[in-house]
């Protein structure tokens, strides 16, 4: 395994695994065999319902909870001073775990700023051991980073090889956040694991072309969150190490890039109006 320092210190695996659309059942499965095949990062969110079963993996795993890096988000009906603090202390109890390693706001939407505030709150009395955030823009981002006692030291956003993200990366290093992608695999989109690029490259060195995909992301300083239901494939993931893409991979790889969303559009403004709306109708 890889790993990228946090500002906050933390040592964070560069690849994890992501229950996004997983019921909170099969989920304990999932987590379970993900954990047997060697994953210690962790991924989940309020708005996936699934917070009981990846605590119950957990607990039953064997595998110390210190070496366990576990990564929750908090949902926007749960933001504002005092109800953001309180969704952290329910998160804790679904998940049965004492401390959460990092906690990110799921979207920049809402009173974002009333819920920072409880996020340096619970990390300060360390229910939290880092905050960050998620699907943040440069531009809303740099103003958080202004202005927070405490700045943000991850942003997890759409990051895939057809939008690989390369002036949002340059700014989170500018700032010094770490950058995560959700969706390293554009899910699914656009022929992706049968994409000629991909698939020359990783017959090239004799691999998958979702484990060159992960490869090109790790090398890029993003760490990526794959998910898969079933163990052969998490394993697969799991082995994205033990080789390296040369320049000419790479440049294979970076003109695939359409600089673009493929998953979910947060730039749109009819997606987002459609969000806001599902989002209200859960207030």
């Amino acid at each position: 395994m890889e790993y990228t320092t946090l500002e906050t210190g933390q040592q964070m695996p560069m690849l994890g695994y992501g229950v996004f659309q997983i019921d909170d059942e099969t989920t304990e499965r999932c987590v379970a065999d993900a954990l047997a095949a060697g994953y210690r990062l962790i991924d989940t969110a309020q708005a996936y319902a699934n917070e009981r079963g990846v605590g119950a993996a957990i607990a039953k795993s064997g595998v110390a909870r210190e070496d366990i890096f576990l990564v929750d988000k908090v949902w926007v009906t749960n933001y504002g001073e005092g109800k953001t603090y309180e969704s952290v202390k329910a998160s804790l109890e679904l998940l049965g775990c004492d401390y959460i390693d990092l906690m990110l706001l799921h979207q920049p939407y809402n009173d974002y700023y009333g819920a920072w505030r409880d996020m340096e709150r619970a990390l300060a009395e360390g229910l939290v051991r880092g905050i960050g955030v998620s699907n943040f823009d440069p531009v809303r981002l740099t103003d958080l980073c202004a202005f927070a006692k405490v700045a943000p030291v991850l942003n997890q956003v759409e990051t895939h090889v057809f939008w690989q993200q390369v002036p949002a990366h340059a700014q989170m290093e500018k700032l010094g956040v770490q950058h995560m992608a959700w969706g390293p695999f554009a899910e699914g989109a656009n022929d992706f694991f049968s994409n000629p690029v991909l698939s020359e490259v990783a017959e090239k060195h004799g691999k998958a072309v979702s484990q060159v995909a992960l490869r090109y992301l790790m090398d890029a300083g993003v760490v990526v969150i794959p998910k898969s239901v079933k163990p052969e494939r998490m394993a697969q993931n799991l082995d994205a190490f033990g080789f390296e893409l040369d320049a000419e991979d790479r440049a294979k790889i970076a003109a695939l890039d359409e600089d673009r969303s493929i998953c979910f559009d947060h730039t749109n403004l009819d997606t987002v109006e459609h969000l806001l709306g599902f989002i209200k109708s859960m207030m």
